[in-house]
């Protein structure tokens, strides 16, 4: 039986309300100053949320890419603009990367102008301008774009799908089937799901999401595209790659427990971390930050701390937790690529990103959730983990290089 390839980051490129760019992240979310501000890409005045993490050009540009006034711009120009970076970072040719990967529900532009337009009694555009709609058209159309290999898969499970496709570059890349991948995902705030969530009553009532406070009300939607350039440490070593971290561990689980709400015991989330230890063959005690799911939930936040407590014991009360929505709002398919890069990120500077907004302590949410800022410590491994609506859970554990 062949050996599994060790797994290695050797590039990324990020874009999130901050601005694009690791400076934008590290002055945004890394200061624990919220992004958070009133939407005025569509029409806010049906909802009863106003706010969202959105971009409105105060921070570092995406190259290549504007922003039209009435909307985001396309998914896709986004996704491309990450993945160029990424793979300049990485100094790595494009045709030998074996493909992309993404984590999307597909562009809802096209789809939402081409309803208002029917509703209006226009006529039925053109294929084209329904395409990236569609969200297997992401990874074809940025494949194309970059000229890497024909591997093309797009991911289409809510909050954990960028995550997703990382978990399965590395799981293709460990086996040998492939040398170099590129993973990510990608979410900018439209109207389409904006309305679904403010239909649900999900949104933060204040305009402010307060992940393990008491008084916590809700989450809000940010903008957030990622990229990673994922290799085997052989394939970076071959061509004298610098190597950002290790991909150490990985794991997926579902807890098959409600339809939108977690386990209360946490139970999915502790499966998917215990897998990811159990991938990289260390105990947990090895870990020494986790950046975790933390929507500012009711629901969230008392079951992620219940999985902490699960798979960590009492160590858990001693382990720094942080939730970076609190900062960028939730990226939802984006969130997986985004907080990757933010783990990578706490990795390499040896800083915690704190957990924003923190007011009053919930009694049932009573671990260290770095409420007091951003932390300057050592940090030699770090986990971050994502939970969607079905009950799918992620975890994914980083190795300092």
């Amino acid at each position: 039986m062949t050996r599994p390839q060790r797994v290695v980051i050797t590039g990324f490129g990020i874009f999130t309300a901050f601005g694009f760019g690791e400076k934008a992240l590290l002055d945004g979310a890394f200061t624990g100053r919220p992004a958070f501000r009133e939407v005025k890409r569509f029409d806010i005045e049906p909802f009863r949320c106003s706010s969202a993490a959105v971009y409105e050009g105060d921070g570092p540009e995406i190259p290549g890419v504007g922003f039209p006034e009435d909307a985001p711009p396309r998914q896709h120009d986004v996704l491309v603009a990450c993945s160029r970076a990424a793979i300049e970072m990485a100094s790595i040719d494009p045709a030998g990367v074996s493909g992309a990967l993404v984590g999307s529900q597909g562009d809802y532009r096209p789809i939402t102008r081409y309803w208002h337009s029917a509703a209006d009694g226009a006529g039925t555009p053109d294929t084209a301008f329904l395409q990236d709609s569609v969200p297997g058209q992401l990874s074809h159309g940025l494949g194309d774009a970059l000229g890497v290999g024909p591997l093309r898969l797009t991911f289409v499970n809510a909050c954990v799908a960028s995550a997703d496709s990382i978990v399965h570059a590395a799981r293709l890349i460990s086996r040998g089937r492939a040398d170099a991948l590129l993973c990510g995902g990608a979410y900018l705030v439209e109207r389409e799901l904006f309305a679904k969530f403010d239909s649900a009553r999900a949104f933060a009532k204040d305009g402010h999401v307060r992940p393990f406070s008491k008084d916590r009300t809700g989450l809000l939607l940010g903008d957030g595209v990622a990229c990673l350039v994922l290799e085997s440490e052989a394939s970076a070593a071959a061509r004298g790659a610098r190597v950002l971290a290790r991909l150490a561990g990985w794991g997926i689980a579902s807890d098959a427990y409600h339809a939108s709400r977690p386990h209360p015991e946490g139970r999915g989330t502790a499966q998917a971390m215990e897998s990811a230890l159990r991938v990289a063959g260390l105990g947990p005690d090895t870990v020494d930050y986790v950046n975790v799911h933390g929507t500012g939930t009711a629901s969230n936040d008392t079951s992620e701390t219940a999985a902490l407590r699960r798979v960590f014991g009492d160590r858990a009360a001693r382990l720094p937790a942080s939730s970076t929505k609190s900062t960028t709002g939730h990226t939802l398919e984006g969130a997986g690529a985004v907080e990757a890069v933010i783990t990578l990120l706490a990795l390499t500077h040896g800083l915690l990103p704190p957990t924003a907004n923190f007011t009053t302590p919930d009694p049932a949410c009573d671990l260290d959730y770095v409420t007091d800022g951003p932390r300057q410590v050592p940090v030699r491994r770090a986990m971050t983990t994502n939970s969607a609506f079905g009950g799918v859970n992620t975890a994914l554990l980083l190795e300092r290089a």
